[in-house]
C-alpha cells in the first residue's frame, strides 16, 4: 500500500510504502516546482521496473548471461480515446537469438502489465 502526504510547497507529496520514500509534483506550468516524479512518471516506472525486474528473474533462472537489460516506457496519451504504453527493451551481454527470445517472452509475464491490460475500476474504500 502507498500513502501519499501533501507537503508544504504547493502541489509536492511525499509518497511512501511505510519503508521507502519518494516525492511527486508537477510541472511549473501547473503550479508546481517538479520537485518529484510526476504522476504519470510513476505509471511508466511501474512498467519499466518490472519488465527489468521479471528479465532479470528469467535470466538468473535460466542460467542466462544477462548482463543487463534497460527498459524504457512511455506512455502515449496522443489518442484522447486511448492511452497506449510503449516499451523498449535492452538485453545486454553476450546471449544466443534462442536466449534473447526467451527473455523477451519472459518479459510478458510482467505483473504489471498484465494489470495495465486488463480491465482497471476504481472504488473509494475511505
Amino acid at each position: 500500500m502507498i500513502t501519499s502526504t501533501s507537503q508544504p510547497d504547493k502541489y509536492l507529496a511525499r509518497f511512501t510504502d511505510g519503508t521507502h520514500e519518494a516525492f511527486a509534483d508537477t510541472t511549473p506550468e501547473y503550479g508546481g516546482a517538479f520537485a518529484g516524479f510526476k504522476p504519470v512518471d510513476l505509471l511508466e516506472a511501474a512498467l519499466a521496473n518490472c519488465i527489468t525486474m521479471v528479465v532479470r528473474i528469467a535470466a538468473d533462472k535460466r542460467g542466462i548471461p544477462l548482463a543487463g537489460v534497460i527498459v524504457t516506457a512511455h506512455l502515449n496519451r496522443d489518442n484522447k480515446d486511448e492511452s497506449v504504453f510503449e516499451y523498449t527493451i535492452d538485453l545486454q551481454g553476450e546471449l544466443t537469438d534462442d536466449q534473447r527470445a526467451g527473455l523477451l517472452r519472459a518479459a510478458s509475464g510482467c505483473p504489471v502489465k498484465k494489470i495495465l491490460s486488463g480491465a482497471v475500476s476504481f472504488k473509494d474504500v475511505g
